[in-house]
């Protein structure tokens, strides 16, 4: 399987983009019961989804914490292994910090922009360092617009090669 094939076919498609989600519920079950999806595919960006289902819902009924979080840490995770490659780099979130400023009552999206001068920074430092990090800043919104959250990640990437764990 190879993922950025696919990826390329969800962009151009929208058969394409249920077979990445169909395959993302399967590699990822973690996220399958919450519903969170992928809804667009850019060449430099990501956005994804999580819908206001009864399982997704807080003691208030909107959108659960860690469910927004989720939804943020998938999408910057996503776009980073397309535009790094799974074959050559290894991912792992370090950290993950979320400000709050408004109640989801409705979907939420997070979307989030990768350029490529991004990436040619982070190639450049992992030539003269074995390990690279990387702060994703992505904000989330709900159908009528609303700024639900701030969701920042801080991913560790390195070359396969220099991993020492065994997977």
């Amino acid at each position: 399987m190879d993922f950025n094939k696919i990826v390329e076919k969800a962009k151009k498609s929208s058969f394409g983009m249920w077979k990445l989600n169909f395959g993302l519920q399967r590699f990822i079950p973690f996220n399958r019961p919450h519903g969170i999806k992928v809804i667009e595919i850019l060449d430099d960006s990501v956005t994804t989804k999580i819908p206001k289902w009864k399982i997704n819902h807080n003691h208030i009924k909107g959108i659960h914490a860690c469910g927004l979080a989720t939804c943020a840490e998938f999408c910057t995770g996503l776009v980073l292994l397309y535009k790094l490659g799974m074959k050559d780099y290894r991912i792992i979130m370090e950290s993950l910090e979320i400000k709050f400023h408004y109640q989801a009552k409705s979907d939420v999206t997070a979307s989030y922009e990768f350029t490529d001068v991004e990436l040619a920074e982070i190639k450049s430092k992992l030539k003269d360092e074995s390990i690279a990090y990387k702060k994703c800043e992505v904000k989330l919104h709900d159908k009528e617009g609303n700024h639900i959250a701030t969701c920042t990640t801080n991913w560790q990437i390195k070359d396969w090669k220099k991993v020492k764990t065994k997977v």
